[in-house]
């Protein structure tokens, strides 16, 4: 529910463009619910995504409130937005399955 709320306040109420591309991956929570770690992935190289998840960060303070307003919660968590390397690792994998791939088919030659 969380991370609903979150992806659709970053589409029709935050107007910053670093955060037009932000897509919401997940979002852990403790279990006292006060805290929430919000997975986010941006699309453009190391730098862009550096810079919007800066701009996402100084965003949270207004997401929070926002949050509370929509969900009912006994106590709103306060963001933390993490870069989620899960896209990057399965395209380290895919990049190794390849050479693996490749130099299979190089050895039966």
């Amino acid at each position: 529910m969380i991370r609903e709320e979150i992806g659709e306040l970053l589409q029709r109420e935050v107007s910053d463009p670093r955060l037009d591309f932000a897509t919401i991956t997940g979002v852990d929570t403790t279990a006292d619910l006060r805290e929430a770690h919000v997975y986010v992935t941006f699309l453009g190289d190391s730098e862009k995504q550096k810079e919007s998840l800066e701009a996402l960060t100084k965003a949270a303070g207004f997401l929070r409130r926002e949050l509370g307003r929509r969900v009912r919660l006994r106590h709103v968590p306060t963001l933390t937005f993490h870069l989620d390397p899960s896209l990057e690792q399965g395209r380290r994998i895919d990049r190794i399955l390849e050479e693996l791939e490749h130099s299979s088919t190089q050895s039966e030659e």
